[in-house]
C-alpha cells in the first residue's frame, strides 16, 4: 500500500469511527486491508436509506482535472452518483465500464455523476478518463478535503465507494467497493421513482 493510500484509508476508517460514535473495526465497516495490492478494498456491500433515515444534504464543490470549477449545489433537484477512485485500484478499473454506460445512459434523466480522486496528479487520471472513455467529471482531492466533507454524513471508507444522493441531496445508498452495474443501476432507479 502506497503511503498516501494507507493515510487516506486511515483518515476513512477514523472518519467513520467518529461518525458512528461507536468502536469500529475493518470487519464492521465492510473495508478490509488486501495486503500488497495498494489500497483498502471494500466488500461490494450495499447500504439504502429510507427516506426519513437519510442524512444530509450532501452538497460539495472542488476543481475537476481539467480545471473546471464543479459544484453539486448547481445540480439541486437531480439524482447524484458519487464514486471515489484512482488509477491504480483494481476494483476501480473494473467497475469503470459500468459506472461509464450507466453515466451515459441516466444522461436525459438528469442523473449526474461525479468523481472524486484523492490520489492521482492530473495526468494520470485524464489519461484513465480516456483510457475508459469517462463522460463525466472527477474532482482532484489529494488534500482530502472532499472526503472529509463527506465523512460527518457518508462515511466511506473504501476506495472505491458510490454513493447514491436523492433529489434533495440526502444519501439514499452507498456501496463499499466494487459497484456491480445491475446493484447500482437498481438504486438509481430507485432514487428517480421517488421523485417521479
Amino acid at each position: 500500500m502506497t503511503g498516501t493510500a494507507r493515510r487516506l484509508a486511515a483518515a476513512l476508517l477514523a472518519a467513520g469511527c467518529a461518525a458512528t460514535l461507536a468502536a469500529c473495526t475493518a470487519a464492521d465497516s465492510g473495508a478490509g486491508d488486501v495486503a500488497g495490492q495498494g489500497y483498502v478494498s471494500g466488500d461490494g456491500s450495499v447500504q439504502s436509506w429510507d427516506v426519513g433515515d437519510r442524512r444530509g444534504p450532501v452538497s460539495i464543490a472542488g476543481t475537476d482535472f481539467t480545471g473546471a470549477e464543479r459544484d453539486t449545489a448547481d445540480w439541486a433537484g437531480d439524482v447524484v452518483v458519487l464514486n471515489t477512485w484512482y488509477a491504480g485500484c483494481p476494483p476501480c478499473r473494473a467497475e469503470a465500464p459500468a459506472l461509464t454506460d450507466l453515466a451515459t445512459a441516466y444522461q436525459d434523466d438528469g442523473v449526474r455523476f461525479l468523481g472524486i480522486n484523492t490520489e492521482d496528479d492530473a495526468a494520470t487520471a485524464l489519461a484513465f478518463e480516456r483510457t475508459f472513455d469517462t463522460p463525466y467529471p472527477s474532482l482532484e482531492d489529494r488534500d482530502g478535503r472532499v472526503v472529509a466533507d463527506l465523512s460527518g454524513v457518508v462515511p466511506l471508507q473504501a476506495v472505491p465507494t458510490t454513493v447514491v444522493l436523492d433529489a434533495e441531496g440526502m444519501v439514499a445508498a452507498r456501496v463499499i467497493g466494487e459497484v456491480e452495474r445491475p446493484t447500482l443501476e437498481s438504486l438509481i432507479d430507485d432514487a428517480l421513482a421517488e421523485d417521479a
